[in-house]
């Protein structure tokens, strides 16, 4: 069995490159927002779906990549809970959340900002970057495979390593 730093950093390495192979394909298909905002936005999906994901049976209901989750199941997100995960000024999100709105981008509901459903920008259903997801998590879990990791067993010692640290 490898070392628990090495798989650390080998799942690291490969992890951060697909993060930033995902985030450029994220700026080129949006190429007409601001990085600042395209970041909110996503933030705010994934927020949105949360329950979703949560919910096996929901999660199996929008897997389509032809459904899109209707606004009415959307977990709303306030703005200071935004400003705290992205950890940015409040001022900062308040000012670009009501860009976003103006742009119909985002609504208000009760529960908080949602990413709606009927945006004209394909926001949360953009089957281009979708499709361009899954050849990127191809090549992770490919690249993962080379480096011997083929699964979550692979990182148990990484996992009791990172559990050790946290303790102490």
């Amino acid at each position: 069995m490898r070392n628990a730093s090495d798989i650390i950093r080998t799942v690291s390495r490969h992890t951060l490159a697909y993060m930033l192979f995902s985030i450029s394909e994220m700026f080129r298909n949006y190429d007409e927002f601001d990085p600042m905002d395209l970041l909110i936005v996503h933030a705010i999906l994934n927020a949105n779906v949360i329950n979703v994901m949560n919910d096996p049976s929901l999660d199996e209901r929008f897997s389509s990549i032809h459904t899109v989750e209707p606004d009415t199941i959307k977990q709303g997100v306030s703005r200071a809970a935004l400003s705290r995960f992205l950890r940015l000024p409040l001022e900062t999100v308040r000012r670009r959340v009501a860009g976003l709105k103006r742009r119909k981008v985002l609504a208000e509901t009760k529960a908080g900002l949602i990413v709606t459903e009927q945006n004209a920008f394909k926001f949360g259903n953009n089957h281009e970057l979708q499709k361009t997801n899954m050849l990127l998590l191809t090549k992770l879990l490919r690249d993962l495979k080379r480096a011997g990791i083929n699964g979550p067993d692979d990182l148990s010692a990484a996992k009791l390593v990172v559990a050790t640290k946290k303790a102490k």
